[in-house]
């Protein structure tokens, strides 16, 4: 007896998205099921992130299951992704699907270089993704891609009304769109702005850069609950936010302020980050816990937040951020560059997860 698309179909119900805790049929993720003479059936998995740190074990699943149907010979799948988000109507930055923050309570812990990284691993994971630089009174990200000194060129292009409006475009680099106040001001010029400066900068940034159609646009935020983390969740939805801490006692209790911030604000966590968790000096086998231990883990069981991982002080990271080329570019078989890719998988993971949940809310709002 030929195998039926019912049949397949039928199968694949008892497959489930592991982060979304749902079956694939249901979450409309399977696509152009053809099925042979042969009983060879092929099918589309559509992923919500090419990130997803599950794509492996979900192809296993779906093939197993499929293989169970009488009658199939052969399984072929072909996994793909579209990264969903959230926007409201009047959001700037309209081609963006996902505006994610790196914050952090205070200053020194690393913040900028995991943003970089973060952002790179996730634009080779195939994703379409935009880096903006808010640290506007310490932008370091020009440095960090290798763009120090470039600036952007202004271009015209349509607006909604009929006419023409000036946008500027972003630099890119390393499969990344870019922007940064670095581009605008000297390398020795110090920004003294208060808030209604500020706002402006960043209204600009995010809706006057032509981002064009992007799937993440990390955001990298200056230190603390300031005025530009304000302006931002007033200007846009943001997805979530993301703190990056080291271990020690000091920047623990400085990201109690920013999670409650946000908090207080209805803004998503969407977890915790630890920096310069520790060192393994050269030819020692142990690590040693220079800022203490545990420190992100602990926040972040606190709040009820993931915890995304650890990364370690590596004299190749802080090379690749003096150099213009990232640790996951320069030496992407490096134990700390999969260490910068697993948690912007778990970080791509984890916005799959906040979209589905703000889905299913305003569907019941509804």
């Amino acid at each position: 007896m030929p195998v039926s698309e019912q049949a397949v179909m039928d199968a694949l119900r008892t497959v489930n998205d592991p982060d979304l805790k749902r079956d694939l049929v249901s979450l409309n993720m399977v696509r152009d099921v053809k099925i042979s003479e042969a009983g060879e059936v092929s099918l589309t998995v559509v992923l919500t992130t090419p990130a997803c740190p599950l794509k492996g074990q979900i192809e296993s699943d779906v093939k197993a299951a499929v293989m169970r149907v009488p009658g199939v010979k052969r399984v072929v799948v072909d996994m793909g992704s579209s990264v969903s988000g959230i926007q409201r109507p009047a959001d700037l930055a309209r081609g963006v699907r996902n505006i994610v923050g790196v914050a952090s309570g205070k200053g020194g812990v690393g913040k900028s270089t995991v943003s970089v990284n973060l952002a790179v691993a996730l634009a080779q994971s195939g994703a379409k993704v935009g880096l903006l630089d808010a640290d506007i009174y310490g932008p370091n990200v020009p440095l960090m891609l290798g763009l120090a000194g470039h600036q952007p060129e202004v271009v015209t292009r349509p607006d909604h009304q009929g006419g023409e409006i000036e946008m500027i475009k972003p630099l890119e680099a390393h499969g990344l769109k870019v922007m940064s106040m670095g581009f605008l001001i000297g390398e020795d010029t110090p920004v003294i702005w208060r808030g209604p400066m500020l706002n402006s900068a960043l209204r600009q940034f995010l809706g006057q850069v032509d981002w064009g159609d992007l799937d993440y646009l990390i955001v990298d935020l200056p230190p603390g609950t300031g005025d530009v983390q304000i302006s931002l969740i007033q200007l846009v939805k943001v997805t979530g936010i993301v703190h990056v801490t080291t271990p020690q006692a000091v920047a623990v209790q400085d990201v109690r302020k920013g999670v409650m911030m946000f908090q207080s604000q209805n803004i998503p966590l969407l977890g915790i980050i630890e920096n310069m968790s520790y060192f393994v000096p050269p030819g020692a086998s142990e690590p040693v816990y220079v800022f203490g231990k545990g420190g992100g883990r602990q926040i972040a069981e606190t709040y009820g937040l993931r915890f995304l991982g650890e990364i370690p002080m590596a004299v190749e990271i802080r090379e690749g951020g003096d150099n213009g080329v990232p640790i996951v570019v320069a030496r992407p078989d490096s134990p700390t560059a999969k260490t910068f890719v697993a948690i912007a998988e778990q970080l791509a993971s984890q916005i799959s997860i906040e979209n589905y949940s703000q889905s299913g809310r305003q569907g019941a709002a509804v």
